[in-house]
Parts: C-alpha cells; structure tokens; sequence
C-alpha cells in the first residue's frame, strides 16, 4: 500500500475510532501492511490520551517463582528447569510469606505467581514434593499458599498459572484479585516441529483462549497478550489480537493486553535467533492500541526495552505492568527492573505521569462486587483509593504522618502549564469565571493527578488569596457531644453506643445539665466564643431536650453563641414534638440558637446514604432542613464526610447540591471537608470501606471546593483534627482559609480512632500560622473578629477540668412522643394533659431529662 493510500485509510480510521467505534476485523487485518509506525504510533497516542489523560501507570510488585518445574519446553524460555537444576521444586509457604512481608514493607501491593504448567504430570519429584506438602496437584498448593499471602500479609494475589478448566478457576477465584495467561500467538504453526512451541502442549492456541473464554465466564479480571518475534507474521500477531478481542467482547474481563518483545537468551535453543527490533515492537503497540481501542490498557514491559521508553508511550501505551523494588523478573533474568524514581523520570519526559495502580485495573475495583469474590474485596478496599487506582503511602486521616513525597514535590513547584490537561485548565477557567459546572466536569477536577493535581490545588489557592488575604482563621470554642447513645445505625460511626456497639470505644453516657452549664462556663473563662453541641440521636431525647439544652448554655453563659444540633437532631426534635421543621426551629432560634453545624450531611447523594446511613435523613431531606434554617435566619455550615464507599461524582454531585442552596439566597458560612476515620469504624471492620481518603484525595477535596463554590461559599475550613498539622498546611495552600476550632474537647473522631490531640490552643494555632507566612485572625462564628476582651482571655493557661460523663440509663421515649400525620404538621398523639402542657412550656436548666417526667403526666 503506497504512503498516500495508508494516508487515506488512517483518517477513516481516525473518524471510525474518534466516534467511539470499533475497527472491523477485516479493517484491522488491512493493518498488516501498514508500513508508517510513526503515523500509526500518532493515530494510537491520540486515542489513548483521550482515555487516559495524562497517566501511565504500573504496580509494584512481589514475584514470586512458586515452582521453575514445568511439562511443557518452549524454545524461548530459561524459566523452567529440570529436577536436577534446582535446589527444591516448590518454594515453601514461610519463603512465599517471608518474601511477601519484605515486598509489603517497600510499598508492594501485588504478589505475582508465576510458575511452570503442571510439573506433576511430567516429574515424579513434583508428585513426590506435593506429596509431602499435603497437596495432589500444583494448582491446589497454589490455591493454599496464595489464600495465607491475602490474608497475612494484605498483598494482592495475582496468579499465572496456565492453562486452567473451570473447577480450577472456581477456586482460585476467592484467593486472587485476578489472574493471566498470555496468549503468546494464536499460530497453530508456532506449534509444529522446529518452531518454538513444538512439544509444549500447554501452549496449543485453542487450550490457551479456553482458558480465557472460562475466566470470562467466572468474572476474573484477566490478562493476556502476545509475544512477538518468535517466528510469527505480522498477520499473525494481527490475528491473535483479534483473538484476544473477541473474547474480550463477550465477556469484558480483559483487563490488560501485553505486548512482549522477544529476548534472546543463552542456553536455550532461540539463543541465536533474531530480536524484533524497536521498530517492530513500536509497530505492534500502535496496532494493539487501534484494534483495541482507546479505553484498553496496552502494557510494555520496561526491563525488556531499557533506553527507549518514551518512545513506547508515544508508540500508545498507557502501562509499564508489574514492577518490583524487590524481587527480579524470573522470566527474564537478564534484564533488571528500572527503579521507580528512573521509571518516573523517562515517564514524564513522554509528557506523562507515572501512577501506581493495583494487580486489577480501577474500573474493575470501581464495579467490585461483579469482578471481585467476597473474600477478596476487603483487601482490595484497603489498597485503593476512590477512583480505584492504589494507595501508594501509608497517610491515613487522624494519624500524624508527614505529607506523602509525591504530593510534597508536586506541590513544591508551579505546575508547568504545558504539562497540565488542556480540560482540567478549561474547567479551572470557568470556576474562576464563576460559572456553574456541570457534574462530570467537577469530576474531573477530582481525578486530577501528577501536574493536574498540582495546578487545581495552585489554582484553587490562588483564589482563596484573592477572596480572603492571607488571614487565616479561627474560633475559640468548646465542643460538647452531649451523649453518645444513639438509636441510629449509621455504618461509619464508632461514637454512637446502641444495643451492637458493645466492641466499640467508651461507655455509652450522657451528661447533665449541670455538666453541660459548668463546661461552657469553663469554656467562658478561656475565651470561647462559642459552644458547638452534637450528639447522638438519644430514643430519650425529645425537641424538648433540645430546647433544654440550649436555655441551659444560655443561662449559663448568656453571650455564649451556641452553635447546635445537626439537620437529624432538627429533624427528630420537631418530630417528637409534632411540629413542623420550620415551627421547631423558631422555637430553638427563640431559646438562643444562635446557627446551626451542617453535620449528618455524610455524602449528599443518595447511592451512598443508602448503604452508608440507610435510616438517617435523605439527600431531599437533608437540604429541606437547612434551607428551613436559613428562612429563620440561622446561618449554617456545609460539611462532607468522605473517604470510604464513596466515588468523585458523588463528591461532584455533593458540591453542585451545596452551590445550588447558596445560589439561591442560602445563608452557608463554610464548607467544611471532613475525612473519614476508619480505624474503628464498623462498615471498615467489616472490609466494606476503605481506608479513608488519600491524601492527594483530601487535598483535592478542598481545593476543588475552593473553586466550585468560587463566588457563592467564602470560607474553606480544614479540618486539623482529621488532617493533623502537616496536613492542614498543605490544605491552607491549597484554597483553604480556615483551621475551624480549638475544640477544648473532642470525642468523635477520637473515637473513630484518630491520634490527635483534643484540643489546639490559640497561642500554638497562632504560631503554626505565622510559620506558614500567614496572619493568623481569631474569629467568631459568622466570621467577624472576636472581641479584644475575648482574645485575651483565650490565650490564658487555665487547665481544663476533668469531663464527667454521666452513665446512660435505660430509659424509654415518652408515650407523649407518639404522633400521627396531620397535613403538614405532625400532631403529638394522645395530646398532652395540663400538667404535661406547663412542663413542656417551664424552662429547665439543670436537667435534660425533664421530658422523662411527662411519663407520669401522660398516663
């Protein structure tokens, strides 16, 4: 085919491939005579940028050579040896284990089994050595040893183990993340004598994709691919891709197809034959990516081409396989792993940034429950991060851990803005524009990675110098978490005492008036400004309690600002009352509320409510709250609870919901980003949540809140009780303004397990904030300066008193608290007696269970 001709085919290929189509078999056999690598190398760059961005990725990785015995002979290969060659035919279970603790301590997350097909059909020492093990066949003590590497030592089993019928895979599946055989060439005539398959019946193509066609069928996420210059045509490799496609297309499993350039090796009967060379292998990338696609993963081994590999990512792929700073490659000896800080390097002199990913691929861990066995995901869950990509450090929200080495070198520097995404600078515009951005736009910005990440976090900061100097503030206060009994099962929280809490932290308490008067006086005396009151949703508890509560901090500390009672303890107040939202919170606003903490907010998107906190508030509910707050007056806060079953569009749409109340006359006052803490949350305990955010995650939560609610939310806060103090700097760098409070007491993340203090004095905020170049400003709660007189006495050194937390009892809700639905308000059925009325109505400042007392009035 002349130059013009290929040409002309490649941009109707172009237009094919650019409208989301596939190319049909006899368009991608054509391809054979397709000469211009360069042009086909351009058309594949292109679609995988559309893609992938700006990532390739790799996972790092244990390789372990469980057996070098194996039935078959491949022409090719020093892997597989004979009895007389090696020291023991299996490496022991302790050998696997030790080598994997080793791996896990470098950061590997993959345990790659690689051995030889069957040995046992072909060497009694096989038989013999599984016979002492306790094993009949090969695959059994794969199976075994694969099941304590998961779940001793967290690494992820990914099993090469040949050829495999359905039984087999059936029990492989609930000790592998996922699994591989590469196809090597579809060519029965690799099989015949003098070729380099002859006597290798493992390698015969039609038991090779059965194989395939029977993971599929299991849902294992699979990889596969082609060796190539072992004899094959260019036509040939063509065709085993197709191959490979087709059973792709049936099934979806094909995580990864690797194109695996032939290396000579000495001993062997190839060891004179001819290498392809790079212009062959940069050929047969560019194809694979055009049969396949733009959304398939194309892998080159980096060992196997040392010096040229940003000319691999330009040739269209987007993945380096596994890589180990540990073990080598078994397969291929000779040729060492590049070190990850070398591989980073060639990867971004190809314009790219260099990921950690885990065995299987995001998408698959994104849909976990189709591709994943039950007794896998929890490790998995582990491992990744919300988009499904790895957790690459050990940062975990509420431990005191230096900020991760990537993010610090990338946020060291501008971000060159050559280097960053042209859509991720287009979207970073319209949110200074101000514009409303749509979800998958917002997305986006959250799957910000490499020099991405760095400019929405740069850009994010830029606008918080503009819209808030740089002060950055907070308010003196006291936190009072009334009781921890709750009669909610929401599935993150270790605070909440109920009848199934009894592994948690703590006691079940709940404090008394008394106790709750003498705290904020305390709180008075240190300079606070304010008291923020949550709990749990006691069954005890009626809107009258609320009302209590507040008249108690009121009488107490008369200018106190009482910040109290999340939308869910709105909400269940003027139910147990039989008033509507709106009437319940006149009547707190009439007590001396003063705003209220957009708290029981979670994730504002329904697919996580309903396995997150299935009885709590809706989405619709939730916002129908706040909004009958801000008629009454009562400024809010915004929060987001994040980092655990979560995925960025439901961050998007959480962010969109928030903009969307402010823009129309909302009354938010801040956004605040709150990380999940998991180490003593059930729904983690139960290996259904990860590990909370990573940090690059909850970096991005803030910025990307700095520049979504650009215009509407002036105030971001971070969090120093979930982020610790390294963390919050990198956040006040990155859009946010705010360090929230010094707390004096804090009980629910602490619960959940974080290590940080419970309290963060003015005069240590102040010089932390100094530290960073910035002008530390102590606030109120709607944001003006706090008093002179309220200053000064925060930066007293009264200690605090010992907290008394009264032992819960066993109390039951009133009968006063049954009602039935009436229009738009809730009436209390039967109604109350005289008495009951004048107690509902007497102001009671010492005891908050004073609606207990309506019992006997009731009756």
């Amino acid at each position: 085919m002349s130059d013009l001709s290929q040409s002309s085919q490649l941009s109707q290929y172009r237009e094919t491939l650019r409208r989301g189509e596939r190319l049909s078999e006899a368009a991608a056999l054509a391809l054979h005579t397709f000469t211009d690598s360069a042009a086909l190398a351009s058309l594949a760059s292109e679609l995988r940028d559309a893609a992938h961005g700006n990532l390739v990725t790799y996972s790092r990785k244990v390789f372990i050579p469980l057996t070098h015995l194996c039935r078959d002979v491949c022409h090719y290969c020093t892997f597989a040896q004979t009895p007389k060659k090696i020291e023991q035919p299996y490496l022991s279970v302790d050998e696997v284990l030790k080598l994997c603790h080793a791996g896990a301590e470098m950061g590997c997350q993959e345990a790659l089994f690689t051995l030889g097909e069957r040995p046992e059909l072909r060497y009694s020492t096989a038989r013999r050595a599984l016979e002492a093990l306790g094993y009949s066949t090969t695959l059994e003590y794969v199976a075994a040893v694969a099941e304590r590497v998961l779940e001793e030592t967290g690494l992820l089993p990914h099993i090469n183990a040949g050829c495999m019928d359905a039984q087999e895979i059936a029990v492989l599946r609930p000790v592998s993340a996922s699994m591989g055989i590469m196809l090597e060439s579809a060519s029965e005539r690799l099989c015949q004598k003098g070729m380099p398959h002859y006597g290798s019946p493992d390698k015969e193509p039609a038991r090779r994709l059965q194989t395939l066609q029977l993971c599929g069928e299991a849902a294992v996420p699979f990889t596969s691919g082609i060796l190539i210059g072992i004899g094959e045509t260019r036509l040939e490799r063509i065709e085993s891709l197709l191959e490979l496609r087709r059973v792709h297309l049936q099934h979806g499993h094909l995580q990864e197809v690797i194109i695996q350039n032939f290396r000579a090796k000495p001993g062997t009967l190839m060891a004179a034959a001819p290498e392809p060379d790079l212009e062959d292998l940069l050929w047969t990338i560019a194809v694979a990516r055009l049969i396949f696609g733009g959304q398939m993963s194309i892998q080159a081994p980096p060992n196997l081409s040392p010096g040229v590999l940003p000319q691999l990512v330009k040739a269209g792929i987007n993945d380096w396989g596994g890589v180990s700073p540990l073990t080598p490659d078994h397969v291929n000896p000779e040729a060492p792993w590049p070190h990850l800080e070398r591989l980073a390097e060639e990867t971004a002199v190809a314009g790219k940034f260099l990921e950690q990913r885990l065995t299987v691929y995001p998408a698959y861990v994104r849909e976990a429950e189709r591709w994943l066995d039950a007794a896998v995901r929890p490790a998995v869950l582990r491992q990744s991060d919300a988009c499904g990509f790895a957790r690459r450090d050990a940062w975990v929200p509420g431990e005191e851990r230096p900020v991760p080495a990537i993010e610090a070198r990338l946020l060291s520097r501008p971000a060159p803005a050559a280097r960053v995404s042209a859509d991720i600078r287009s979207i970073v515009e319209a949110c200074r524009a101000g514009t409303a951005l749509s979800e998958p736009q917002v997305e986006r910005l959250f799957q910000a990675r490499g020099e991405d990440f760095a400019y929405v976090a740069q850009s994010a900061d830029t606008l918080r110098r503009e819209t808030n100097g740089e002060r950055v503030s907070y308010v003196v206060n006291r936190n009072i978490n009334y009781t921890n009994v709750c009669y909610f099962k929401c599935q993150f929280c270790a605070f909440s005492k109920g009848k199934a809490s009894e592994n948690l932290r703590g006691k079940p308490y709940d404090i008394s008036g008394e106790e709750i008067a003498r705290r904020c006086e305390e709180a008075w005396a240190r300079g606070a400004t304010e008291v923020c009151m949550q709990g749990g949703i006691h069954p005890d508890y009626t809107g009258q309690t609320y009302l209590d509560i507040v008249r108690t901090v009121k009488a107490a500390t008369p200018e106190m600002h009482v910040h109290a009672f999340s939308p869910l303890e709105v909400s269940q107040g003027a139910h147990t009352l039989g008033v509507d939202i709106d009437t319940f919170l006149g009547r707190l606003k009439e007590a001396g509320l003063d705003t209220l903490p957009g708290t029981a907010a979670e994730v504002l998107h329904d697919e996580v409510r309903d396995v997150l906190c299935p009885d709590k508030l809706s989405t619709a509910q939730w916002f129908s709250v706040i909004e009958a707050a801000h008629r009454q007056g009562l400024s809010t806060t915004a929060t987001i609870m994040y980092g655990h079953i979560d995925r960025p569009r439901h961050w998007a749409a959480h962010l969109l919901g928030i903009r969307r109340v402010q823009e129309r006359g909302g009354m938010f006052t801040e956004f605040v980003p709150l990380p999940f803490v998991h180490m003593e949350a059930p729904l983690y305990l139960k290996g259904r949540a990860r590990r909370g955010p990573t940090f690059r995650e909850a970096v991005l939560m803030h910025a990307v809140a700095r520049l979504v609610l650009h215009g509407q939310v002036p105030n971001i806060q971070a969090s120093w009780v979930k982020m610790g103090r390294e963390g919050v700097a990198v956040c006040l760098a990155a859009g946010a303004n705010d360090l929230g409070g010094s707390l004096m007491n804090e009980s629910i993340t602490r619960a959940a397990g974080s290590h940080h203090g419970q309290e963060w004095s003015p005069a240590e905020m102040d010089a932390h904030i100094r530290r960073l170049g910035r002008e530390p400003v102590m606030r109120t709660t709607l944001y003006g300066e706090a008093p002179a007189e309220r200053q000064q006495a925060a930066r007293s050194t009264l200690p605090l008193r010992d907290v008394h937390n009264a032992p819960a009892g066993k109390r039951q809700r009133p009968k006063l608290c049954a009602s039935a639905n009436s229009g738009d308000v809730v009436t209390m059925f039967p109604p109350p007696s005289p008495a009951a009325s004048a107690l509902l109505s007497k102001e009671t400042e010492s005891d908050l269970y004073a609606s207990v007392v309506l019992m006997a009035a009731c009756n």
